[in-house]
């Protein structure tokens, strides 16, 4: 990221800009299907930019997913809280939202699975069971909050439904995948519910 003559750099603020340049672009083309040469040209830094602030491209990579994580823990968990007070119309509005993430021309899966897929060893695998551990607490806070008896396992439960549709939604349907699942949580949700709630 050229800085202005006269200006003053900022190491953080070119470390956020270049993360959120590579973003799109390793989402796009994948972890390994961008060489560093190419990935510093499409940024518009030097290696010598990129290693000072990351070390490498795998310390880019680990920036990249670690700052997904975070802005996709914090939409999801912005629509739930927008849905209101009731539990049910909290768990719905994940799903729907997750829907229309599917129905983005630009949606290739979850970077979180598709990283792990790609490079099955630390620290990713470490970044997305962190990942699935934040989504995890978000729905076992609503089983909690909707009085399920045991809101570990129903967490766990939609835990499968949230992912699984994602899967399903990258390779075989995203036409439905969400609205699919969202009726199998809210069926699962009524069911975990003490009766009279």
């Amino acid at each position: 990221m050229p800085v202005p003559k006269g200006s003053t750099i900022d190491p953080e603020r070119t470390r956020s800009s270049i993360i959120d340049a590579a973003t799109p672009l390793l989402y796009e083309r994948g972890l390994d299907g961008i060489g560093v040469a190419e990935l510093c040209s499409r940024l518009g830094v030097s290696k010598e930019t990129l290693y000072r602030h990351f070390g490498n491209k795998d310390g880019l990579v680990e920036a990249v997913l670690k700052a997904r994580s975070d802005r996709v823990t914090s939409w999801i968990a912005t629509a739930a809280a927008a849905a209101g007070e009731d539990p049910r119309d909290q768990l719905a509005a994940v799903f729907d939202e997750l829907q229309q993430w599917y129905e983005e021309p630009s949606f290739r899966g979850c970077a979180m699975h598709n990283a792990a897929a790609q490079h099955q060893a630390q620290p990713v695998t470490g970044i997305t069971a962190r990942h699935l551990d934040r989504r995890l607490d978000l729905l076992t806070a609503i089983a909690r909050r909707a009085g399920a008896a045991d809101p570990e396992t129903l967490g766990r439960q939609l835990l499968l439904l949230v992912e699984g549709a994602t899967l399903i939604a990258a390779h075989h349907d995203r036409t439905s995948a969400g609205t699919h699942a969202k009726q199998a949580a809210l069926a699962l949700l009524d069911a975990a519910r003490p009766a009279g709630a």
